[in-house]
């Protein structure tokens, strides 16, 4: 059943553990390796405890239609940390260990685009792996022979569940899932769509039952974390995260996690030393660039911070705070036009016209000696807010007048927008 391996395909030494590949099926396999079929990847997300049976000898791992381990409609900026295609490839690569075995996937290239984009990108675990997106005319469709576990009911009807674009069918779904069993993924799956419809007791009860059955499994300690932010307990957060990453430390969510729940907690070093293990994970991931600057700017580090922003820009141009805090580093340093330039930079990619940031590009046109631009920006910035937002918006914005005229008694035109924000408090 085992097709001889294609030339230039997979190379006789492989440096890489994964490798993905177009179309329904494979050809590409080593003939010194034997192939052993995964299960089913659509279970994958709800597989627990992850228990490799493989024979000695190197082994080729072969897993067809991957991207069905990443499909998730949940809503609300929610998802199940085990459809997250960085945690669940690695929990593979985990469990598998030290063994001689390489993963050989296929998948279409339009689902991973849409549910696991940073397989495309090589980001994290994905950055070594073989990646190839050209169908070769002469590939041979090979059928794998059915996996040595049976098929899990449960797991399908998870795998439903995440699947329906209605959050309450969803959870109508999970539940009937665990009437059948309350084991740890189904108790997941359930915690994390109660998290999206914001029933957060229903979550913690059942992640912390999750964690009583499977105390050591990353992905109950970091969907618990989650939750504690959700709650506003980021100490009990960065404790879940810290947890997480001490299970599974090639995960660089759980150190990116860590760090903002430390930075939030005002420890900033501790942050930074999260973030940089959330760097080793994936090297080129520009949030944990842009959270390391975040904090070095909080650190004083002003050069350094500006760098990280840099690089931000370098790796992803089109996000908006990569520029916007550039912007920021640069104006504290005094280099009012070149912050003023980012910041200008920055709003063009924000569709969402960050009012915050708004604000704070007014202060720079401000410091740029553009009165008449800052009061223009202030005004498109706060006008259609919520009352108690807009005045605490405002009341920040002229406490960096303030600080402007400081280190710029002359500045012109600071008098007219003092005047503006004065009269918009005194409402």
């Amino acid at each position: 059943m085992r097709e001889p391996p294609i030339p230039g395909v997979l190379p006789s030494t492989v440096p890489a553990r994964f490798h993905l590949f177009p179309g329904k099926a494979t050809s590409a396999f080593q003939s010194d390796r034997a192939v052993v079929a995964a299960p089913s990847a659509r279970e994958w997300p709800y597989l627990y405890p992850l228990e490799i049976e493989l024979p000695p000898g190197p082994v080729q791992l072969y897993v067809p239609h991957i991207h069905e381990a990443f499909v998730n409609h949940q809503t609300a900026g929610t998802q199940l940390v085990t459809t997250q295609a960085s945690f669940l490839v690695q929990a593979w690569l985990d469990a598998i260990g030290d063994r001689d075995v390489i993963i050989v996937a296929t998948a279409d290239r339009d689902s991973l685009a849409k549910h696991a984009p940073e397989i495309l990108a090589g980001r994290g675990v994905f950055a070594e792996a073989g990646i190839d997106e050209s169908i070769a005319p002469d590939l041979t469709p090979w059928e794998a022979p059915p996996a040595s576990s049976a098929r899990q009911p449960v797991a399908h009807l998870l795998a439903t569940a995440m699947r329906v674009d209605d959050p309450l069918e969803r959870l109508r779904l999970c539940v009937t899932a665990l009437e059948a069993g309350r084991t740890p993924p189904v108790l997941l799956a359930a915690a994390s769509t109660c998290m999206e419809v914001n029933d957060f007791d229903a979550a913690a009860r059942e992640l912390d039952d999750a964690l009583k059955q499977a105390p050591e499994w990353a992905a109950a300690h970091f969907e618990r974390g989650k939750l504690w932010l959700r709650v506003d307990d980021k100490e009990r957060a960065s404790e879940s995260f810290r947890r997480a990453a001490g299970l599974m430390p090639r995960f660089g969510s759980a150190w990116a996690n860590l760090g903002a729940a430390l930075g939030e907690l005002d420890r900033p070093q501790e942050a930074l030393e999260a973030f940089s293990r959330a760097l080793e994970c994936d090297p080129t991931s520009p949030q944990a660039f842009n959270n390391v600057g975040v904090v070095r700017r909080e650190l004083g580090k002003l050069a350094e911070s500006e760098a990280a922003f840099r690089h931000v820009i370098e790796l992803s141009p089109e996000m908006a705070f990569g520029h916007y805090n550039l912007g920021h580093t640069l104006f504290l340093q005094g280099r009012y036009q070149v912050a003023l330039g980012a910041y200008v930079e920055g709003q063009k990619r924000d569709s969402a016209r960050n009012p915050v940031q708004a604000s704070r590009l007014a202060m720079c046109r401000l410091a740029c000696g553009d009165a008449v631009g800052a009061l223009r920006d202030l005004r498109q910035a706060t006008n259609d807010l919520p009352r108690d937002y807009r005045r605490q918006l405002l009341e920040d914005t002229r406490a960096i007048a303030w600080a402007l005229l400081t280190h710029r008694p002359d500045l012109p035109g600071w008098q007219h927008v003092h005047d503006w924000l004065a009269s918009e408090l005194a409402r």
